[in-house]
């Protein structure tokens, strides 16, 4: 990595010669658009890959603390914004993307392993209640970051603890009260990174356990554009209300901006249709705020997570 420039994170330099050293892959600008559902936006300053838990606890423990840390699963839920992520971001890769039962009703899981992985792993050992994790794109750290959810079910209904490592390096086990749930949001701190989970579900049989899973999968497949470059779910439903009704009854349903586009299949999606930039994706959507607050006086609040600086 010698010869790498410097560049700058909250005020942090951070150079080859300045970062930990790893067993497991740094690279410097990285970009980040291959890794995220929209296919948009810029590069990560520096892109840790760690060959498992021990490496990434020592790395942060011994990274400037001035340096912002922010971790990556499937990029399914994420604008990463066009001038790129300053600081690191972590991907959790193989190592971390495993899925186990421990007994007769619960797993427990990497904070890598995919939401199919989890349900599917859940199936086998005939463990029914995570089918809902089958419908939401992204990894087990997402889920417990997010309270990810769907189908009337989230992360806070199954989750007994999760595994972190905090931004200091220190590896600490939470109890799912710790974690401050609310709706899509956590009390986590930045720079925490969710490396494991343990979930509880009941005794199934795997026959109806798949198809339930089927059930989900079909009914995603009826109304969500999952072959387009989108980012899931773009606002959250306010109290007593749908976000893709507001979005619709604003008039907002095909509304385009560059390259971006309001999804016509479920207008809570945006979709990027070849050629959009992170910003046009942001401020189709800030369109959208706009608009639906005009038409119902509801302000809508952003679901996707929106990173990184502007070009």
């Amino acid at each position: 990595m010698a010869g790498v420039d410097a560049a700058v994170g909250r005020g942090a330099v951070v150079t080859a010669a300045t970062l930990p050293v790893v067993r497991g892959r740094l690279t410097a600008h990285a970009p980040l658009a291959p890794l995220v559902w929209f296919k948009s936006g810029g590069a990560a300053q520096w892109l840790f890959e760690p060959a498992d838990a021990d490496d990434l606890a020592a790395f942060l423990r011994d990274l400037d603390p001035a340096v912002p840390v922010m971790a990556l699963g499937l990029g399914s839920n994420l604008i990463v914004r066009d001038g790129g992520v300053p600081g690191v971001v972590v991907r959790l890769g193989k190592p971390f993307a495993t899925a186990a039962a421990l007994d007769a009703t619960t797993l427990r899981c990497g904070g890598g392993a995919s939401g199919i992985l989890v349900s599917s792993t859940a199936r086998d050992a005939g463990v029914a209640g995570l089918e809902f994790l089958r419908s939401i794109p992204g990894t087990v750290g997402g889920f417990v970051r997010m309270n990810g959810g769907a189908y009337g079910r989230e992360t806070a209904d199954v989750l007994v603890e999760a595994e972190v490592v905090m931004r200091d390096g220190v590896r600490r086990t939470l109890a799912v009260r710790e974690l401050g749930y609310s709706y899509r949001h956590s009390a986590l701190p930045d720079g925490v990174v969710v490396i494991g989970a343990t979930f509880r579900g009941m005794p199934g049989a795997p026959d109806a356990i798949q198809a339930e899973m089927d059930r989900i999968a079909a009914a995603r497949e009826a109304s969500q554009p999952l072959r387009s470059k989108t980012g899931g779910s773009t606002f959250k439903n306010p109290d007593g209300h749908k976000a893709w009704q507001l979005v619709d009854a604003a008039g907002c349903r095909g509304l385009t901006l560059g390259g971006a586009q309001v999804s016509e299949k479920h207008t809570n999606f945006l979709l990027n249709t070849g050629t959009a930039t992170s910003g046009e994706i942001e401020a189709l959507g800030e369109r959208v705020r706009e608009r639906v607050k005009a038409a119902s006086g509801i302000e809508l609040e952003w679901e996707i997570q929106r990173v990184g600086v502007p070009a």
